[in-house]
């Protein structure tokens, strides 16, 4: 049964990637995939994601025991896999899990469990996590099979924990980008990361020489200097509501040269004084002139950014 709804869950992604629009300038950027409707960071949902329209596909990196990069969103593994019913006896005593506790052998028995209310059933555990390389691996093809040119969104999350515990996480990353063409200013691939320090080590140790974007908490847009912010990034990625609350964030930004890709608009979450997603996120696409957003519905994204041309 799990073959065979993997088998034509691709079946419809590749029916669904012949007919996706051509881009504009402003991009759709798939959080953790298609993740409004199947397992985030899941190879389902980064296909559906691509068949959806998205420009670029995030992924979110954690760490395993033996120095494999995993998509995963959390510090722990709790909330996205079964990882409580396969290893009880594997918490820490905070009673967690944590990936770096795994290796890669470890963390491919578990399956993803949906952790949203009214999305994917969080009974059905179909789908497996993936490596980073898996998922590069995936665009990759799929932009060879389809003639199209969809880009990664890798964030680098708590990879000084990482680092503190002995593993080479940064250098696996600088190292993985390369062994897959991601170099230079016009690579299509953007580094994020909530750490300007992170951020600047990338561009001063590892001479990283790819766009690179500076996340940016509500608080952190307050105090942001985007003149600085630009000395090592070429964008930045703010909570959407610090925008809403001052829209001008969007002018400094862009006076200091920066592209402006706020966090998260979904569907099936969106404020009241709209009527629907849509409806928000044309605000700020059109209105606010963002450069792109992360969405948990690509979909309806590609639709408003289509149509507002």
């Amino acid at each position: 049964m799990q073959r065979y709804f993997q088998t034509a869950f691709f079946l419809f992604i590749a029916a669904a990637l012949f007919c996706a629009p051509t881009f504009s300038e402003k991009i759709v950027i798939a959080h953790r995939g298609a993740s409004g409707y199947v397992n985030e960071h899941t190879l389902a949902a980064y296909a559906m994601a691509y068949g959806m329209g998205a420009d670029y596909i995030e992924q979110d990196l954690g760490m395993t025991k033996d120095g494999v990069l995993i998509c995963m969103h959390d510090r722990t593994l709790d909330r996205t896999s079964n990882v409580a019913d396969m290893f009880p006896e594997r918490k820490r005593e905070d009673g967690k899990y944590y990936p770096e506790d795994f290796t890669l052998e470890e963390i491919k028995t578990l399956r993803c469990v949906e952790s949203v209310p009214k999305r994917f059933p969080r009974e059905a555990r179909l789908l497996q996590m993936v490596t980073f390389e898996e998922a590069i691996q995936l665009v990759q093809g799929l932009n060879r099979s389809t003639g199209r040119t969809v880009g990664i969104y890798p964030e680098l999350k708590d990879a000084a924990a990482y680092e503190n515990a002995g593993l080479p996480y940064l250098k696996t990353f600088m190292e993985t980008l390369a062994r897959y063409g991601y170099e230079g200013a016009d690579a299509t691939v953007y580094v994020q990361c909530f750490s300007s320090g992170i951020l600047k080590r990338l561009k001063e140790e590892y001479k990283c020489s790819v766009p690179m974007i500076q996340l940016m908490s509500s608080d952190m847009v307050e105090e942001a200097d985007m003149k600085e912010v630009a000395t090592y990034a070429q964008g930045i990625g703010p909570d959407k509501k610090a925008i809403a609350r001052d829209p001008s964030v969007v002018s400094r930004a862009h006076e200091a040269g920066l592209k402006v890709h706020p966090y998260t608009f979904r569907s099936d979450a969106f404020p009241s004084k709209f009527k629907d997603a849509a409806e928000e996120m044309h605000l700020f696409l059109f209105e606010y002139d963002i450069d792109g957003g992360f969405t948990d519905h690509p979909d309806v994204m590609r639709r408003v950014i289509d149509a507002g041309n």
